[in-house]
Order: structure tokens, then sequence, then C-alpha cells
């Protein structure tokens, strides 16, 4: 936790105005349109729902169990690996889906804890990454067509 960060720990950063919760109108999901919009959207769920959030060293076990089970799947998916007799593959859109929203929401709520703005923290990246890589994929001849 950064020295001028006054929560204690395990306690939400604190990232503005919380949407509504509960029935949206006319039965229609709540869509975040901005990873602050998310980072909100999870906080209140684990406001209302769960309690409070795990400790950031659960949370990050948590989040490697759910990079595992996404992990699972993409090599039975795309790899050599296959599925179980007992199992039977369900539509893969869907499954992974199902997979990278649990890798996302725990993401979240580790950069909800420690204090991170993701949507601030993936422009920089981007601009780290479009300086630093401007040309390095366009001259690798391993992606040329």
């Amino acid at each position: 936790m950064p020295p001028s960060d006054k929560r204690s720990p395990g306690e939400p950063l604190s990232i503005g105005k919380p949407i509504a919760y509960g029935e949206p109108p006319a039965g229609e999901p709540i869509v975040p349109q901005t990873l602050g919009s998310l980072q909100e959207a999870v906080h209140q769920w684990v406001q209302t729902y769960g309690v409070r959030y795990f400790s950031e060293l659960t949370n990050t076990a948590v989040l490697m169990e759910e990079v595992g089970e996404l992990a699972r799947l993409m090599a039975r998916y795309f790899g050599e690996q296959s599925f179980k007799r007992a199992e039977t593959p369900t539509d893969m859109a869907t499954a992974l889906g199902d997979e990278m929203a649990d890798v996302l929401f725990v993401l979240i709520c580790l950069a909800n804890q420690t204090g991170v703005d993701l949507g601030a923290a993936v422009v920089r990246n981007l601009a780290k990454k479009t300086t630093r890589d401007k040309d390095r994929h366009r001259s690798n001849p391993k992606l040329a067509d």
C-alpha cells in the first residue's frame, strides 16, 4: 500500500459514485461501460453480497486458481488435451467467457483493495507498449502474413 494511502488493510479504494444495484429497468442487466464502472460494480457486489473483500493474499491465490480453470479449458478447446468422459463440453464461448469473467472479477477485487485505477493503468500501459514496441512486431518475420 502506498505510504500516502490512509486506508486500513483490506479497505477498498473509493472509486466514485456507486452504481445503483438491484433490478435494472425493464429487466435489463447492468452493463458497466468502463473499467472504473466495473470496479465500482464489483465493489458494490462485494459490499452487498460478499460482506467484505478477502485479504489481498487470499485473493491472489484465488486469482491463480481462476487462471488455472481458464487454462484448463484453453488446453481442451485449443490444445491437445481432451475432456474426460464424464465431462460434457459446453458452448466454448460461454465456458471461456465465464472463466475469463471469474479472472477479471478477482483481478478487479485486487485492484480495488490496493488502490489501482485499472482504467488509468491500462492507458499508461498501452502508451508504454506503443513507445517501446511500435516497430518491434511489424519487423518480426514470425508474424508476417
